[in-house]
């Protein structure tokens, strides 16, 4: 057995036009899987699908977008992706939204139900969309991108982070529920990375100077080295690996 083989696998990467979810769907694909870009702008994720075709070979990426808080659409992202490709063998669930800066305090209760039906509720969605067929099947790999924020209180980002934590407890719920059908839910945290989603946090010159000086590594994270977690969860190497979160943060909560 190859541990990291997806040869002929069909995964479904969200957020996948840019950042983590991007990097993730490359690697899934350079690893062998059939994969699904989505995000809400359908000419970003053509643009995703067509340089990863473009390396791997024709019908290894296809684009579907759909908005993580539409049901409607999650649903015919699940369903469009069997009709095309076959059953879904992987899910990451890694989009997500924050339309709130500052102290939990102040926010707003409208901006609170975004975040929590963005990053918690339209995860449960699409598990429960992919989940039947895997269980069928006595296979799957579902991967949550959560965040170290979960682990931790925030004067900036609070609600986000609870979203985060939520995200924690999704995966160690479904994993309870699903692993007696060899389904798998876990949760990768990572800490800052480089990307647009995170940029109000490293392009604030205090935060990448505590970073430079304070973080073990000495530095942010790039999304590529997220990656690599999303491929072992969705691969056979973590086969007996569930309900789990992996820290992927360059030491900061040690």
């Amino acid at each position: 057995m190859k541990l990291f083989d997806l040869t002929g696998k069909v995964a479904i990467v969200t957020g996948s036009s840019r950042g983590i979810g991007r990097a993730s769907a490359e690697a899934l694909a350079a690893h062998g899987a059939r994969v699904v870009i989505s995000s809400r702008k359908q000419d970003a994720c053509e643009e995703v699908a067509a340089a990863i075709n473009g390396r791997h070979g024709e019908g290894r990426a296809i684009a579907i977008a759909a908005s993580i808080s539409d049901k409607g659409a999650l649903d015919h992202l699940v369903r469009e992706t069997v009709a095309r490709l076959g059953a879904v063998d992987v899910l990451v669930c890694n989009a997500a939204s924050n339309p709130y800066y500052g102290p939990l305090a102040g926010i707003a209760d409208e901006q609170f139900r975004k975040i929590l039906d963005n990053n918690v509720l339209s995860n449960h969605w699409l598990i429960q969309l992919v989940a039947p067929g895997m269980r069928g099947r006595r296979s799957g790999s579902i991967v949550i991108v959560s965040s170290i924020g979960g682990l931790r209180g925030s004067p900036v980002i609070g609600a986000y982070n609870v979203s985060k934590a939520a995200d924690f407890q999704l995966a160690r719920n479904y994993a309870v529920e699903y692993g007696p059908d060899n389904v798998r839910v876990n949760c990768i945290a990572p800490g800052l990375i480089r990307t647009d989603f995170a940029r109000a946090l490293w392009e604030d010159p205090d935060r990448i100077r505590a970073a430079n000086e304070s973080v073990p590594l000495r530095r942010i994270g790039e999304a590529d080295e997220i990656a690599g977690a999303v491929v072992y969860l969705a691969s056979p190497a973590s086969a007996f690996m569930t309900g789990q979160a992996m820290v992927i943060d360059g030491g900061v909560t040690i």
